[in-house]
């Protein structure tokens, strides 16, 4: 065993939740123009003083106004199209026109709210990406001409030698040339275990040296470090996921030019058709352009998306937006990591081979008491969940790739470790003993043989420990409806098809490098979901069609993902699937009845059968249903 001086960073305290500038000024507007119609509607009808009322109104208007008339504007004149952001403030506008200015105010405050929920994930990818780069330490003790120096990253060159010392993060791809260090991979790899590097071996950027010192050779710039590729591939994946366009997005401006195309045609239809007088002719046309203003079909998905949310917030799934949430309900494969997310990514005792447990037990959580390795602290952990004093050993020492080795009262030399360290004592395991270290290797468990002098005393079997009830939590997710589930993994093949029989997953995939699960990210059956906890899983969590993160994952998974389990509880995926199903057949059932009610007034509107009055009722009345349909999953139970 070796010493380990550092926490892995997956222990790393969640990040705080900050909120951009943009969304803060949004949310601002929004209150303004909120408070401004409640002032209007009290002067109008409570108080009956106009100062109060037009104030109010004014507010209104000019803070739900004023920003949706600049991105209409920029719309029309800088990418030449109309949208829904013009046809709501000349909707608005029109209302004000013929005496309801109440009218135009909630039309811009309910779609000031709506665009205040799309804005509120914006801006997630850069701070993804600056949360991964984030990784690399500012600089490296560099050894140039046997002159020991301090470098920043811009200045390592190939062939520069790194002096890389315990609880150091390594700053570049290099190749250990003096000195033996166990090193935790698992912000790239996913690997759970510390892996011995000696000479010859390679060191990744971004990766921890947990206890030796050793010089490296610099191989690549920090610049095409295995890290800075991980970079590349988080901008790759946020940028094809960024293309993505949403229904509503394609429909918008056909729509509003429809719209507005229609109300001076209404107006001319009127007036010169019909022959009505200029007064009666414009009353209709803005009657017309207010029903036919898509209040309730813009309200209707960010309604129901804003109580699934919330449900779902309460039980302990935050999702980042609004189209995480529509992509979860058509998710049909699920993918998963392996450390940290099916896995604790803690290592337990699993099992003890010996003639007597208990004095192997013993003797193992003496050694290994000396040892801050994770192996060694779950024999210790162990031992001491199990009433087992640890024997009282003195001189250990740890032996860099092998174990620890130390003395016992009576002068005996005692040791823990690998086969290595084994066949360094002069110790030959029996038939038992071998059977039961090649049982462990086929499980995947990593293996600690414990002996004194040549003679072995027991050989135990430890391994990362799965989450509390996870195979139940899978098993609930193909019940909602998800039809393939698979683990993706950097670990060993062996340990892969351990844990995925454990876990009941019938197909899994070993041995990946970040690049390679972006490609099977790309290759499964989709829609695809990416569920992981590591900066290794980073990319995958971004390329996927949807990200989902464990909070007690590292800082990049979790900025990276669209959704978290605040809790770290896999069983809340089911429930989420199905509440997001849920929220998508309560859309689908709310756009057709805003587009039926505009369907059915709007050329009532026009023959004059439906008065302002009735007009109003009739679009705010769908806009409350709507709303309505969406605050019923606020009742959902996850």
């Amino acid at each position: 065993m070796t010493t380990q001086t550092l926490t892995p960073a997956r222990d790393a305290p969640a990040p705080r939740v900050t909120v951009s500038p943009a969304v803060r000024r949004a949310v601002t507007l929004t209150a303004l123009t909120l408070l401004g119609l409640l002032a209007g509607l009290v002067g109008q009808y409570l108080l009956h003083l106009p100062a109060l009322e037009w104030t109010g109104y004014v507010t209104a208007f000019l803070a739900g106004g004023i920003p949706a008339g600049r991105e209409a504007l920029h719309s029309l004149f800088r990418e030449r199209k109309l949208d829904v952001d013009l046809l709501m403030v000349l909707a608005a506008l029109g209302a004000a026109s013929i005496g309801q200015a109440a009218d135009g105010a909630i039309l811009l405050f309910l779609f000031s709210l709506s665009n205040t929920l799309q804005d509120w994930a914006m801006g997630r990818t850069s701070s993804a990406i600056q949360a991964l780069m984030d990784l690399n330490p500012e600089g490296a003790t560099v050894r140039r001409n046997g002159v020991e120096n301090w470098c920043e990253l811009g200045e390592i060159r190939i062939g520069d030698l790194l002096v890389v010392r315990p609880g150091e993060r390594i700053a570049a791809d290099a190749r250990v040339v003096k000195g033996q260090t166990s090193v935790d991979e698992s912000p790239i790899t996913g690997e759970s275990v510390p892996v011995d590097k000696a000479r010859g071996a390679e060191l990744a950027s971004g990766t921890v040296n947990l206890n030796g010192s050793v010089e490296a050779e610099v191989l690549r710039p920090a610049g095409e470090s295995t890290l800075a590729r991980l970079v590349g591939l988080m901008e790759q994946a946020q940028t094809q996921k960024s293309r993505t366009e949403s229904l509503t997005e394609r429909w918008e401006s056909p729509y509003a030019m429809i719209v507005l195309a229609l109300v001076p045609a209404v107006y001319a239809l009127l007036r010169y058709g019909f022959g009505l007088s200029v007064d009666d002719s414009w009353y209709r046309a803005m009657t017309f352009m207010v029903v036919a203003s898509p209040c309730a079909v813009v309200i209707s998905t960010p309604a129901v998306m804003l109580s699934a949310m919330a449900a779902a917030a309460r039980a302990g799934v935050l999702f980042k937006s609004s189209a995480a949430l529509d992509t979860l309900a058509g998710v049909q494969t699920v993918a998963f990591d392996k450390t940290g997310t099916l896995t604790q990514a803690r290592m337990t005792l699993t099992a003890v081979h010996a003639h007597d447990d208990t004095q192997a037990l013993a003797l193992a959580a003496g050694l290994e008491a000396h040892s801050e390795h994770p192996i060694a602290q779950a024999i210790v952990t162990a031992a001491r969940e199990r009433g087992v004093a640890p024997l009282t050993v003195t001189d250990a020492q740890a032996i860099p790739g092998h174990g620890i080795e130390a003395r016992l009262t009576d002068g005996q030399v005692a040791w823990a470790g690998n086969i290595r360290l084994a066949r360094r004592q002069g110790a030959t395991l029996d038939a038992g003993q071998q059977a039961a270290l090649s049982d462990l290797g086929d499980r995947g468990s990593s293996s600690v043989i414990v002996g004194v002098g040549p003679r072995v005393t027991g050989v135990m079997g430890v391994a990362d420990a799965l989450r509390p009830d996870i195979r139940g939590a899978l098993d609930a997710l193909k019940a909602s409806g998800v039809a393939h589930r698979v683990m993706l993994t950097g670990d060993r093949e062996e340990v892969a098809r351990s844990v995925a029989g454990e876990v009941g997953l019938q197909e899994f995939r070993a041995g990946l490098l970040p690049e390679d699960k972006l490609r099977l990210i790309g290759e499964l059956p989709g829609p695809v979901a990416m569920v992981g906890d590591g900066v290794n899983d980073a990319p995958a969590l971004a390329r996927a069609d949807l990200g989902v993160a464990v909070a007690s994952g590292t800082d990049v998974a979790i900025e990276s993902a669209d959704v978290v389990l605040m809790q770290n509880d896999l069983g809340k995926l089911a429930g989420a699937v199905r509440l997001a199903r849920a929220a998508r057949r309560t859309v689908i059932t709310n756009l057709a009845f805003a587009f039926g009610v505009i369907l059915i007034v709007a050329p009532l509107a026009v023959a004059g059968r439906v008065p302002l009055p009735l007009g109003v009722l009739a679009h705010e009345g769908g806009t409350v249903f709507v709303v309505f349909m969406g605050l019923r999953l606020l009742r959902h139970r996850m």
